[in-house]
């Protein structure tokens, strides 16, 4: 019995090109500037130099390498000093989202310029044609801040080489079969000739890669060796390539190091609404909530403060973000002028829980969230939250941890019955009790005498004769009446230790 094989999809790879990167990567999160002529300087004053600038500022005449006293001759432009954390973090922000369409990514980025490939063979099914699937993620790129290029081809190379063309187009399809003819045109710099080989082919009056291509492989091998080989197969768009990927990992974190220190909360914040907008954006590209978000400030003097928010359920909502850090920061106010900023968000579920047909109708956890944040602000992050009960039987044994939300989940009404609540008094309140025969017989308590009508007791507990807060006691719970007939179901507690007794509570 006879068979058909399985077919290998046809090769195919998107490339997604962005020049001028240390410049992309510094206003990415400082929209501020995006329209303005702005450099970008690196080294040591007064060595300086620009390594990456805008297209305003280029259009003022402005050229890479020119000098800090050369820039400062142009009164219109904005200078920025590079930040290879910020390069670094912009970098892994693009291969994540590469990596939203395609598992294979690699990362083939150089100095000045980011640049990755993805194989996208078999993508189809998913992302609909080549040309729908670079446009898309061209679209997710810009959302992120990020100018680029996205180039398809069937060859690896003519990919890179036909996103790195200056041509007016973002996204371009070269036809399989028919790279020879899309590369032609280019310039021999989208191969990334070294200084030598470039001298080589101008004084060749070799300008384009159609004219590199025409050249006879022999003679060419002969002068320039196997590179030179490599180059026109390069130039032909038939040089194969041994792909590379790697695993971009979701990391939501973003950094931005100020250009001057701040010291005020509110000009903080602006700066924190750019970052979360970034963090939200791609968390949502993953279907993906925040379920906390950290916030590290380095503060002049090399000292930080850190501080983390969470919610009692995740959310997408920057809005409510941005009021939470708020409200927080105004309760730990940093010591020193901020230098820099870092957001570090953990990921969680965006599901759902429906309620039944009949279930009450639930406070929205956004409102919850930001009156426990300003109830915390008020009474002090340890005095607001859930009362969690203290393994030990020392009366009023307990502890404050952050609140959060349950699961809800089916509960059986039918096995529900009626139980007694008690109001704790918090102090117990100190009253005098007329003990006899070793029970309580009547109390005053507010001023009023209540005769004890029935007595539960007595509950002795003690503990901790190990420290110095040893205690004592033991519980009663009474019935008794006035001689108006008002009555009152309570606990006293009395102290073995010092012969004191309390009201602890009042039975509803």
């Amino acid at each position: 019995m006879g068979g058909s094989a399985m077919t290998k999809p046809a090769e195919i790879y998107a490339c997604l090109y962005a020049k001028e990167f240390p410049a992309q990567a510094l206003l990415r999160l400082r929209p501020e500037l995006r329209n303005k002529p702005c450099v970008v300087m690196e080294g040591e004053p007064p060595l300086q130099q620009v390594c990456s600038l805008t297209r305003k500022a280029r259009s003022l005449g402005i050229a890479r390498g020119m000098t800090q006293v050369e820039v400062d001759t142009f009164s219109e432009v904005t200078v920025v000093q590079r930040s290879l954390r910020e390069e670094t973090a912009a970098r892994e922000v693009l291969l994540e989202c590469a990596g939203c369409y395609s598992p294979r990514v690699e990362d083939c980025s150089q100095s000045s310029s980011f640049l990755c490939a993805l194989d996208i063979a078999g993508t189809t099914g998913l992302f609909g044609p080549p040309e729908t699937l670079a446009r898309n993620l061209l679209a997710r790129v810009s959302a992120m801040g990020i100018t680029a290029y996205v180039a398809v081809s069937s060859n690896f190379h003519a990919a890179v080489a036909v996103a790195k063309a200056p041509l007016p187009l973002s996204v371009r399809v070269v036809p399989t079969g028919e790279e020879s003819t899309a590369l032609a045109a280019l310039p021999l710099a989208v191969l990334g000739l070294t200084a030598e080989q470039d001298e080589t082919f101008a004084l060749w009056g070799i300008r384009t890669l159609g004219m590199l291509a025409a050249l006879p492989e022999r003679e060419l091998i002969s002068r320039m060796g196997q590179a030179g080989k490599r180059l026109r197969q390069m130039a032909r768009g038939e040089m194969p390539h041994l792909f590379q990927p790697v695993e971009p990992a979701l990391t939501l974190t973003e950094r931005i190091e100020l250009d001057s220190p701040i010291e005020l909360l509110d000009a903080l914040m602006f700066v924190v609404n750019v970052m979360l907008e970034q963090i939200v954006l791609r968390a949502t590209a993953r279907v993906f909530a925040l379920a906390s978000v950290s916030i590290m400030l380095t503060l002049e003097g090399g000292a930080t403060h850190a501080r983390t928010v969470r919610p009692a359920l995740p959310t997408s909502d920057r809005q409510l973000w941005l009021k939470l850090l708020h409200l927080d920061l105004e309760g730990h106010p940093p010591q020193a002028a901020i230098l820099a900023v870092t957001l570090d968000a953990e990921p969680g579920s965006t599901s759902k829980v429906q309620l039944g047909l009949f279930s009450p109708q639930l406070p929205e956890p956004s409102r919850l969230d930001v009156t426990m944040a300003r109830i915390r602000a008020i009474v002090g992050d340890e005095n607001a939250g859930r009362i969690v009960l203290e393994d030990t039987h020392r009366p009023n044994a307990f502890r404050i941890e952050p609140f959060t939300v349950p699961t809800v989940q089916a509960q059986d009404t039918s096995s529900c019955s009626a139980r007694p609540a008690m109001r704790q008094l918090r102090p117990a309140e100190s009253l005098t009790v007329v003990f006899e025969s070793q029970h309580p017989m009547a109390f005053f308590f507010h001023g009023r005498r209540y005769a004890v009508e029935r007595a539960n007791g007595p509950w002795r507990m003690e503990g901790e004769w190990w420290n110095a807060t040893q205690w004592g006691c033991e519980q009663w719970d009474l019935t008794a009446r006035t001689q108006d007939g008002a009555t009152l179901c309570c606990c006293l507690v009395r102290d073995l230790l010092r012969e004191h007794w309390q009201m602890e509570g009042v039975y509803d």
